[in-house]
């Protein structure tokens, strides 16, 4: 196995990346040595031998609207993960390409040694990375006010590079062929150095066909020569269209070539529309003052930061202090963007559009700027699209059905219930990382899991958000969820808010959203569903003990949800409710052998019951008792670690359906 320095990072002596398995690139991770580390930090480019490995195919999304990495990861030809426990460094002689490889780790660590602001714009536009996960606030405003492609390398730098090296070459009084063998040279080692980022290699393949055919006096229009880029690209790369950003890029180029005659502002409005269909289906969300924000910010972009970004990677070593002032100069226009992202102006969840919609709402989209000059058919075709995107909006927003949905959080509880056509959407739990030891704060897992699958739904505002307890897998992501989403009202046991950890929780969080403490008896009466609270019957500290239970019906089902509740209090919803029938179960603390006993699933006599627990969790959860329990009763049962979402839905005309995330399976 191969490692180059470049495609990997070391944290807490622990390595992680890409790597080469003979022909086949793979995803790596492995703990480190000091060795291992010196030899990485020398930037040669390493061999592993007498390798023992777990191998396991790249993760894919186990949520609806989760970013799927197995897909992200076949666009760039790796498949599999490497989970490496012994291993045998070896070294030969370094090749053309570790030296390729090693000059661009020379200039990762150039970068990254630039101010904060700086070394992110200078990454982006160089080597097409982000150098540090502190800047993804930067990437979310920019995609939030539909700027994001001013980061992405394309034609604008190609044509920036060769504008610099023929400027360069006529100093020098280099002739005209030389300058184009040294510009094609140049692009071919920075689409190596950007590590082959789509929007380059288009651009750069662009200027090189140009080039060939102008030589060749090939006659050639500009649609046949992008037809042309297209074929090439995808035999460099089969799995091209399996990439957002290239999806967007060659739209996006292809817009251009049939605007090309409106005017900027037309230009603009018509490009934002023609790629509106691939945003909604890959980030369910628009702003529909992208134009007015590119208009905006595309100037300062290319008369301000590109040109200081690539100032300031020059004169760094001689002048640092005025790199400093480019890095206030940043610090200002970021702050600026930051605060226009802020005002969400423009900006609106509609949701995801299948498959299916997207290809009809494209060709609509093309065949409207094809004949954007005849005012006739260019008016249907904009009543024809209109009329689409509002469908399409109305049926996500007005659905014709509810569901429960049980999200995949990994090792913790949150539900989704939503009722149909006026939709109400609740929460119960929000899930959350457990964390063991001194482990460094991440992200939390609400905006890669639950965020995206709201929005996916277009929903954008929570009526109800249900806390069991206060264990943090259970509630751990509640103050990014109050931070993003408006809740109207949060539930919870009577004296959770006694309890200090959970205090610190909700401290300064706490706005517009209503606080609810119940207890067994009260029922909360919403349109279309009443949650009848049976569990606890006094106060407590939102320990597992106090578990907040939920008995409501929805679509004709009875449902009962007890969150990590013990057998104990099990036993106590016996005895006050002993007639208590449920349809649907969501089985006690993860499937342990600590809930759900037998005389208790007998008595409620479910028809399914739901187990959420994470893939290779450190409790064994479900633990083989429950498991041999619900055998023995014949109780079927549906895992999340296994199914990923699974979501029970209903409809107005009364269909019923169960289908799981990972595979599907009917009532």
């Amino acid at each position: 196995m191969k490692i180059t320095c470049d495609q990997i990072k070391i944290s807490d002596h622990f390595l992680s990346g890409e790597a080469c398995l003979g022909k086949q690139r793979v995803l790596i991770s492995l703990k480190t040595n000091s060795e291992l580390e010196r030899l990485i930090k020398s930037g040669k480019s390493l061999y592993l031998a007498n390798l023992k490995a777990d191998i396991s195919q790249v993760e894919p999304a186990t949520n609806p609207g989760e970013f799927d990495f197995a897909q992200y990861y076949k666009s760039k030809k790796i498949n599999y993960r490497l989970k490496i426990s012994n291993y045998r460094i070896v070294l030969k002689k370094q090749t053309f390409f570790d030296k390729l490889h090693y000059f661009r780790f020379k200039i990762q660590n150039y970068l990254r040694s630039l101010p904060k602001l700086v070394s992110f714009f200078a990454s982006e536009m160089i080597l097409a990375e982000n150098p540090s996960k502190d800047n993804k606030d930067i990437l979310n405003n920019y995609r939030d006010l539909g700027v994001i492609h001013l980061l992405s390398i394309s034609g604008l730098h190609v044509a920036l590079y060769t504008s610099a090296i023929a400027i360069l070459a006529t100093v020098f009084k280099r002739v005209q062929s030389e300058i184009i063998v040294s510009c094609i040279i140049f692009l071919i080692l920075e689409v190596f150095f950007s590590n082959f980022q789509p929007g380059f290699v288009r651009a750069s393949l662009s200027y090189i066909y140009g080039v060939l055919f102008n030589q060749k006096k090939i006659p050639i229009t500009s649609i046949d020569k992008l037809g042309v880029v297209v074929l090439t690209h995808l035999f460099i790369n089969p799995g091209l269209f399996l990439s957002t950003g290239a999806i967007l890029s060659y739209l996006l180029v292809l817009g251009l070539e049939l605007t090309q005659n409106t005017s900027q502002l037309k230009q603009g409005s018509l490009l934002n529309l023609l790629i509106l269909p691939i945003v909604l289906h890959y980030f369910y969300q628009v702003n529909f003052l992208t134009t007015v924000f590119n208009l905006l910010i595309v100037p300062i972009f290319n008369f301000v930061l590109l040109p200081l970004t690539f100032l300031a990677v020059v004169i760094f070593p001689i002048l640092p202090r005025l790199v400093d002032i480019i890095e206030r100069i940043f610090k200002n226009i970021i702050m600026f963007i930051d605060y226009l992202a802020k005002t969400n102006l423009g900006k609106v969840t509609f949701g995801q559009i299948n498959w299916w919609q997207t290809i009809i709402i494209l060709v609509i989209t093309l065949s409207f700027l094809i004949y954007f000059e005849s005012k006739k058919i260019n008016r249907k075709l904009l009543s024809i699209l209109v009329g689409a995107y509002g469908i399409y909006f109305t049926l996500i927003h007005f659905p014709l059905y509810g569901q429960v949905s049980f999200i995949d959080v990994g090792q913790g509880d949150s539900i989704l219930i939503t009722t149909p056509l006026k939709r109400k959407v609740y929460l119960i739990d929000t899930g959350g990382k457990l964390r063991f030891g001194n482990f460094a704060k991440n992200d939390p897992q609400l905006n890669r899991i639950t965020i995206p699958l709201l929005h996916a739904q277009g929903i954008d505002k929570i009526d109800g958000v249900f806390l069991s307890h206060q264990d943090a897998d259970h509630i751990g992501d509640l103050a990014p969820l109050l931070k993003q989403v408006k809740v109207k009202k949060l539930y919870f046991a009577k004296g959770l808010t006694n309890n200090l950890s959970f205090q610190k929780r909700i401290r300064g969080k706490i706005q517009h959203t209503k606080l609810v403490p119940l207890l067994a008896g009260d029922k909360v009466v919403e349109p279309g569903i009443v949650f009848n609270v049976v569990y606890p019957f006094e106060e407590g500290l939102g320990e597992n003990k106090d578990s907040l239970s939920l008995f409501f019906k929805i679509g004709q089902k009875k449902w009962l949800m007890t969150g990590d509740l013990d057998q104990e209090g099990e036993k106590k919803i016996l005895e006050h409710y002993p007639l208590l029938k449920v349809d649907y179960f969501k089985l006690g603390h993860h499937g342990s052998r600590t809930s759900s006993n037998t005389d208790f699933l007998h008595s409620i006599n479910p028809s399914v019951v739901f187990i959420s627990s994470g893939r290779n969790n450190r409790f064994g959860h479900p633990h083989p008792e429950t498991l041999d329990t619900l055998k023995k009763l014949s109780i079927p049962y549906l895992n999340t670690q296994d199914s990923g979402t699974i979501t029970w839905t209903y409809s107005i005309l009364g269909n019923k359906k169960l289908t799981t995330f990972l595979k599907k399976e009917k009532e």
